[in-house]
């Protein structure tokens, strides 16, 4: 299994709404590992790392609509793994 990078930011009504510890508990269910974090324009900075079925499931689970708060819309983008992380943490 080659590890890919997905990076993601997530706009709507995000912040201080939980958000970010159901993200952590997504991709831990997932199997991922990385960070979501605050941004000071409102979003939420989302990095997964795992393979690239488990990344987009989390992709997916993002803009299905059960995530605390509101998303108003998710903007991907993939790379390679950059590794060095372990489990998945709120920032």
């Amino acid at each position: 299994m080659t590890a890919v990078r997905l990076t993601a930011w997530a706009r709507g009504r995000v912040q201080g709404v939980g958000f970010r510890w159901w993200t952590r508990a997504r991709a831990l269910e997932l199997g991922l590992v990385g960070w979501a974090r605050n941004t000071p324009d409102g979003r939420v900075e989302i990095v997964a790392e795992g393979s690239r079925e488990a990344c987009a499931s989390l992709l997916e689970l993002l803009r299905g609509g059960d995530a605390p708060g509101r998303v108003d819309g998710v903007v991907e983008r993939w790379s390679e793994a950059k590794g060095g992380s372990a489990g998945f943490v709120e920032r």
